[in-house]
């Protein structure tokens, strides 16, 4: 996401390159490079000048003029105005109120009922609550469908009145069911429309005066750019949202509406959303964004992401065997699963430090492991359990198993023994295979 941005603004940068302070007139054509790069990520001109007033006026400071590095200083300035510019601190949600309703508005095709489902997944696991999906939508085809396979993939409760076309009672209803029942929050996935139109605020507007909800939540659809912005505005002056949610970041290459919703409608985004997967859901820190545009990479969420797949038995049990030297295929096709459960290999490469610039074209699928997996799959458990059992005419019969060339399979046995001896050298360092435990 944002490659487009992340390039100008480095191509801007090089501008000090090389120099030894800061001047006016190297401050004054970084700049402008720095204006040009956000007005063509779809920022408004008004907001991109502010910025980059601010950026230049920070850069002629002072204590700026004795910097050693002039290109690091001005990249720190850049982070520091792109994290105020997005919103300073994360912002939680709040879950005071028995039940604590959040309503979910915005226009169809944006990915409400897709975020409701995340939402509710997100609220279950990570916050321990007992959520209960509203099928609120009344007019799309197969929206309460749609909502019930979300709602039963994640093991959630979806309420819905079918034959109802009265939104309001239906939010009503399942409010009183869901006090009756013990669930603690109610999401109510409401209709969307292609514009907006005056009977769709309307709805959602009396929606929200009958339920009285603690959070309602904007959605919108990161890749409009400036539309989102916009569409952001209107339902902000009729519904006085309490939060933003940006779906689709993963397909936006410019990055207008994280960079200047927030401060066109001076509320938080809360949450983004990426791909079709219901654990695809962040919360929004502003400083990691800002650090991920400008090619910090986000160690942060990387090890966060990490640490909601390994538990701490699984690594202890990890950390014996690597100790022991008999770390196996079988624990390999484990360790490649819970990276899978992370999310998109691309996005996972993009979050490490000097990483993500790398990898920006190359066509990384989250297919990329399934050859592995198959040439694991077509061994024995004896093999599995025991690498060095595999022989040459194994790895034959194991080629032809898996659909494979006997080069594959050659060279994945190569690089998994190299691997092994990394591990065996890391159990002779000071601290051993504890390194590699996550914490």
């Amino acid at each position: 996401m944002f490659e487009s941005l992340s390039e100008r603004l480095e191509s801007a940068f090089k501008q000090l390159k090389g120099e030894g302070r800061i001047s006016e007139i190297n401050v004054a054509t970084t700049v402008k490079e720095i204006r040009r790069a956000l007005v063509d990520a779809d920022v408004n001109y008004k907001i991109a000048k502010e910025f980059t007033d601010k950026v230049k006026d920070k850069a002629m400071g002072e204590k700026v003029l004795t910097a050693i590095s002039p290109g690091q200083l001005m990249v720190k300035i850049v982070k520091d105005e792109l994290v105020e510019l997005m919103g300073t601190t994360e912002a939680e949600l709040d879950l005071k109120g028995n039940p604590t309703v959040i309503l979910i508005a915005g226009l169809q095709g944006s990915g409400k009922t897709t975020f409701s489902g995340k939402l509710a997944s997100f609220l279950k696991t990570k916050k321990g609550k007992k959520p209960l999906l509203v099928a609120a939508d009344i007019y799309r085809p197969a929206a309460i469908d749609q909502l019930k396979v979300l709602g039963g993939q994640i093991g959630v409760e979806v309420y819905s009145e079918p034959e109802n076309k009265n939104a309001v009672q239906i939010a009503e209803n399942a409010v009183k069911d869901a006090k009756a029942k013990g669930y603690n929050v109610v999401i109510v996935d409401t209709a969307g429309r292609l514009a907006v139109d005056e009977a769709m605020m309307t709805e959602v507007t009396n929606v929200r005066n009958a339920v009285k909800p603690q959070e309602i939540l904007f959605v919108v659809d990161s890749m409009t750019g400036q539309d989102a912005v916009n569409t952001a505005k209107a339902f902000n002056d009729r519904l006085d949202f309490s939060g933003i949610v940006l779906t689709k970041l993963d397909g936006d290459t410019r990055g207008g509406a994280a960079l200047t919703i927030t401060y066109t409608v001076q509320k938080p985004i809360k949450f983004v959303s990426m791909g079709e997967k219901l654990d695809t859901l962040d919360v929004f820190y502003p400083e990691r964004m800002a650090q991920r545009i400008l090619g910090m990479g986000d160690i942060t969420t990387l090890v966060e992401r990490a640490q909601a797949q390994f538990n701490e038995e699984q690594a202890k049990k990890l950390e014996k065997k690597i100790r022991q030297n008999q770390f196996d295929f079988d624990d390999f096709k484990e360790q490649l699963q819970q990276i899978k459960k992370m999310g998109s290999i691309k996005d996972l490469l993009g979050m490490i430090p000097g990483v993500g610039k790398a990898v920006k074209d190359l066509d990384i699928s989250d297919d990329s492991f399934k050859g592995i997996e198959a040439i694991i799959n077509s061994m024995t458990p004896e093999e599995r359990g025991n690498p060095d059992l595999i022989d040459g005419s194994r790895r034959k019969r194991i080629a032809k198993g898996a659909g494979k060339e006997i080069q594959d399979v050659n060279q994945f046995m190569k690089q998994f023994e190299q691997m092994r001896q990394m591990m065996k050298m890391m159990n002779k360092m000071p601290g051993g295979a504890k390194g590699l435990k996550m914490r």
